[in-house]
């Protein structure tokens, strides 16, 4: 169950983080060119919680936890 838990929390972060970075895209129309949106969203720390969202997947996903076992 933290597992999933984890995981969950991790998904919501990484959809929030990809929001905000699909949002700030808007930057390039104004005239920044692509060097300084990159820029510009990693100083963000709405657009870092898309990297930490995938970190905490990934460990869910790879660290086996203390899984309870059902055994009969």
């Amino acid at each position: 169950m933290p597992r999933i838990f984890a995981f969950l929390v991790g998904f919501g972060l990484t959809v929030i983080g990809f929001v905000y970075i699909i949002s700030y895209l808007n930057l390039l129309t104004i005239g920044y060119n692509f060097i300084d949106y990159v820029k510009f969203i990693i100083r963000r720390i709405e657009c870092l919680m898309a990297i930490i969202g995938i970190i905490i997947m990934s460990i869910s996903l790879i660290h086996k936890g203390d899984d309870y076992e059902i055994r009969i």
